[in-house]
């Protein structure tokens, strides 16, 4: 039996004279799921992208079964039978499902649809093969970028990045199963060796498969212990910690993240203010009839399994979908956005889902994305005053621990929870009456998470009213005042507990 065992050994990454990664080791074992962890900006990023052939080191080697590779491009990686699934989503959207999970790997149509299902099926995911991929929602989309890594009998080591990042507690089960599937002997992928031939990694015939080797990035440390054998944790580009996760307790492995302990926001419930926002019966897309009022000083979370219509409630509120039936009241006076245009003139902001799709300009610099929703006020005659812009972003940018060498730093060159943050912070620069904010930590670390509450937290206290949509329960808890649950498009009810919460979100009393 042919066991994969994948080593990188004293890897050294340098951009620009900055060394992203130094001397990083690192031990892939065939049918063990090994978890990568540290903040944004740490370099698992840059170690990922090297074992994936889209990086190439300046120092150090990687090995697979003792024997030396070297990766000019991912094609290289990929013939290796490496598979990285990123964050961000890679597909095309004019394509159907089927396409995609075999893109680059045509065959007859019926073949291709039922090797495509197989593929699905492993990871519990019922999506119909035949729909084009613009029509899914993101955590359907997330699933076939999956189920693309494993349509390939030759996958011997599967690289997910933060791959439950917008999937709800089911998926994130099935997705957990599905990990635990490929990883125990005798596992191998759907519908791809002819009788009588092996591919590479593959056993022989009589033999069992040794189970892929899985490295397993992500943010959610509570996922750790449920999924992993052993954890390496990286700070400043190198290896603070590695061992068996039995070892490593979820305190242990954020202090070695952050290099301190991380305190929580102090949250102090004071009584909330008049209304902000009244919704009457608001209709939408999937969401209908939802009726609900947030008041000034208070966080106000939405709760619910992806695709309860949350989304397309917030995004009908501030303009950005159209608005089906129903009525809004913002200070007790009509109100309603035909764009998001009209919403920020009326003091609302909002922190899309889709922060690199549809909250930033990613190529542009960190000052033209924190200033962008409030230009007019640094406009005197129409000519932008460039200099107060760039003295406003760097007081924002220190005041907010944003990791930005200057304000003309790329914002694509950014972790993403310090992406986050500048999202955050175009709309603390005027009077803000509502935030909405939608799955505020998605891909966020710890530390990051932890400021990200902070600023939420004080923007409630010093009197804006702020609406948080979050498939994470105990962020739920944590941040917000008030928890309303939908439910396949409606609001079925307020919680006072996650525990009833997560009952009422899969149809409990």
């Amino acid at each position: 039996m042919r066991l994969t065992t994948v080593v990188a050994h004293g890897i050294v990454v340098r951009f620009g004279g900055v060394a992203a990664l130094s001397g990083v080791d690192l031990t892939l074992s065939a049918g063990s799921v090994h978890a990568l962890c540290g903040e944004n900006g740490a370099g698992k990023s840059t170690l990922m992208k090297v074992l994936a052939g889209s990086v190439t080191p300046d120092e150090g080697s990687v090995a697979i079964d003792g024997e030396p590779v070297t990766f000019g491009s991912p094609r290289d990686a990929l013939a290796a039978g490496i598979r990285m699934v990123h964050q961000e989503l890679s597909l095309v959207p004019a394509l159907s499902v089927t396409e995609n999970v075999l893109l680059g790997a045509e065959s007859p149509r019926k073949t291709m649809r039922q090797r495509a299902l197989a593929a699905l099926a492993r990871i519990g995911s019922g999506i119909d093969p035949d729909v084009r991929v613009e029509t899914l929602s993101l955590a359907d989309q997330q699933m076939v970028e999956i189920a693309k890594a494993l349509a390939s009998a030759d996958t011997r080591v599967l690289i997910l990045d933060e791959p439950t990042a917008i999937l709800s507690p089911r998926e994130c089960d099935a997705l957990f199963a599905c990990i635990k599937q490929l990883t125990s002997p005798g596992q191998t992928s759907p519908g791809q060796t002819s009788p009588g031939q092996t591919s590479p990694g593959q056993a022989s015939p009589g033999q069992a498969s040794p189970g892929l080797a899985v490295l397993y990035c992500t943010h959610r440390l509570e996922e750790v212990a449920r999924v992993a054998d052993t954890v390496t944790v990286l700070r400043d580009g190198r290896v603070i910690a590695s061992g068996p996760v039995a070892e490593m307790p979820r305190d242990v492995i954020v202090r070695h993240m952050v290099g301190r302990d991380v305190a929580r926001a102090a949250r102090t419930r004071n009584s909330p203010g008049p209304v902000a926002l009244a919704v009457r019966d608001l209709s939408s897309g999937f969401a209908r009839d939802v009726t609900f009022e947030v008041r000034y000083g208070e966080i106000v979370g939405f709760v619910g399994l992806v695709g309860a219509g949350r989304t397309e409630l917030v995004r009908a509120i501030i303009g950005a979908a159209p608005i089906d039936g129903g009525a809004m009241m913002l200070e007790g006076r009509p109100f309603r956005a035909r764009r998001p245009a009209d919403a920020i003139r009326h003091g609302f902001g909002f922190v899309p889902e889709d922060r690199k799709g549809a909250g930033l300009i990613m190529h542009e610099r960190v000052r033209v994305n924190t200033t962008l929703a409030r230009l007019a006020s640094f406009a005197r005659w129409t000519i932008v005053d460039r200099r107060r812009e760039r003295q406003v972003t760097r007081e924002w940018i220190d005041r907010l621990h944003i990791k930005a060498q200057s304000t003309e730093m790329p914002v694509d060159r950014l972790s993403g929870g310090n992406q986050q943050k500048v999202v955050l912070t175009r709309w603390l620069l005027g009077e803000l009456k509502v935030l909405i904010v939608d799955e505020p930590t998605r891909g966020v670390d710890v530390g990051a998470r932890a400021e990200i509450y902070r600023i939420l937290i004080e923007l409630a206290q010093s009197g804006a009213a702020v609406i948080v949509v979050t498939s994470d329960l105990p962020e739920a808890a944590e941040l917000c005042d008030r928890l309303l649950v939908m439910r396949e498009g409606r609001l079925v009810g307020e919680s006072d507990t996650v525990e009833r919460a997560g009952t009422m979100m899969v149809g409990g009393a």
